[in-house]
């Protein structure tokens, strides 16, 4: 039986807890519900920015509305606007034709990021939710380095995609604003005031832009933040090889890389298809542009290429976002394997020197000393392999086999983000990159064949 408590010990207990839900970030909170939306709400612009995109799948109604602003702004936007824009007659011979070819051009890309993202985000969000999708659920395991960090990259997500969508937007308003003012629109049925009819395509075409561009973005930001969280579990991993938290012994590291394996496979499930599918869109996108371009003998402005050059620079930049997280967690991933090492042998050094003490082996001690002021002051360029690993003779280190298992656990599992696995490291860049180049060679090689 529970002894009774006294109205002494009740306050007590109240002042603690009240203390330690000050201290505890919003996030970690148990009485933090998914459905909530309050004022210091770490994900509250994510939910702002999921209704202003019309994503809100949480009722039928919003689903209703996401699926129809989908269709409307994708696919029945860009038709019309492909349909109804033409060029003068007093201009389209110093053209020919060209902003108009441009602008069809960019509307197939455009529209099929969005729909890869749009495909995405529905799948994440009926199957995982956002607080799953962003792995919000399983941080009450992390450190608090971990979790603050990764409050910080909260932070820090929306900043990315400002940097990005901002500019682009700013110059696709300029360049919409001298297209829509050269160009003539002309609605099925032939009726209307030409300037109303071409205010109305302006502000159709814009959202259209906007809502595309900003769903494609959203997809690649939410996948930079996951990365961002493994990265920061692979620097706390390090930690616990410096010594610096207690109880880092080769068990609770090896449950805890375990537990980082198991959500990093999830992410490369996740997002495998969307990498996939945008950069088979973006290549055939940029090489479609380079032999219109240089198929093309007009003149090549802002008037007639803008457009291009901002879906290019959006297309790429969040591509771009995307790999270049991935490459870094998997090169972190990687590196752990030689902090492991050092690790090992920092020990085994140690409880050699230990054992050799008592013996008055002096120059066993000066070997061991010199090894680990060796390793605990080499320096290397990469950071995911920068760690000084202190390991303090009065701490039983774990036994030589644990140590070993661990290490040979760590090298056979030192992948990161995967794709139908291949590791997304800097060697698949390469790969890429040059096969990339060689399309474009080709394309070239052809092109001058075409001229001749």
């Amino acid at each position: 039986m529970n002894p009774p408590k006294s109205p002494g010990n009740e306050t007590r207990v109240d002042i603690q807890f009240n203390l330690q839900q000050e201290n505890v970030p919003l996030l970690l909170q148990p009485s933090y519900a998914r459905s909530k939306s309050l004022l210091f709400d770490e994900l509250r612009n994510f939910r702002i920015s999921l209704k202003w995109c019309a994503l809100d799948h949480s009722s039928c109604i919003g689903k209703f509305i996401s699926y129809f602003a989908f269709i409307f702004l994708t696919i029945i936007v860009p038709l019309i606007s492909s349909l109804c824009i033409k060029v003068p007659s007093s201009t389209q011979d110093c053209a020919q034709d060209g902003p108009v070819s441009f602008n069809k051009l960019v509307q197939f890309p455009e529209s099929g990021l969005a729909l890869v993202g749009f495909f995405i985000l529905s799948r994440f969000f009926s199957k995982y939710g956002l607080r799953q999708l962003l792995f919000l659920d399983g941080l009450q395991e992390d450190s608090l380095f971990v979790r603050r960090g990764y409050t910080r990259e909260l932070d820090k997500a929306f900043r990315y995609l400002a940097c990005i969508l901002l500019p682009s937007f700013f110059v696709e308003l300029a360049h919409k604003i001298i297209y829509f003012s050269t160009v003539r629109v002309s609605f099925p049925g032939g009726g209307g005031d030409p300037w109303i009819n071409s205010i109305v395509m302006f502000v159709l075409v814009l959202a259209s832009w906007v809502y595309r561009t900003g769903l494609y973005l959203l997809v690649c930001v939410m996948f930079r933040l996951t990365c961002e969280l493994h990265i920061l579990r692979f620097e706390g991993l390090h930690n616990m090889f410096e010594g610096r938290r207690s109880g880092s012994d080769a068990g609770f590291i090896f449950r805890e890389h375990l537990r980082i394996r198991k959500q990093l496979s999830a992410t490369s499930h996740r997002y495998r298809f969307f990498i996939i599918a945008s950069l088979v869109v973006i290549s055939i996108n940029q090489m479609g542009a380079l032999l219109l371009i240089l198929g093309t003998h007009a003149d090549k402005s802002f008037f007639n290429s803008g457009e291009l050059v901002v879906c290019s620079a959006v297309e790429l930049s969040g591509f771009f976002l995307c790999v270049l997280g991935a490459a870094r967690i998997t090169h972190r991933a990687q590196g752990i394997t030689s902090v492991a090492t050092r690790w090992h042998m920092t020990a085994t050094c140690a409880s050699v020197g230990g054992s050799d003490s008592g013996k008055g082996n002096a120059g066993e001690a000066a070997d061991h000393d010199q090894c680990r002021d060796s390793t605990s002051s080499s320096s290397d360029s990469d950071s995911s392999s920068d760690v000084n690993i202190k390991v303090l003779s009065s701490q039983e280190p774990p036994s030589f086999q644990i140590r070993q298992a661990l290490v040979a656990y760590l090298q056979h599992n030192n992948g990161g983000i995967t794709l139908f696995g291949f590791a997304l490291d800097r060697g698949l860049l390469h790969t890429i990159f040059a096969f990339e180049f060689s399309l474009v060679l080709w394309i070239l090689s052809k092109v001058v064949v075409l001229s001749k």
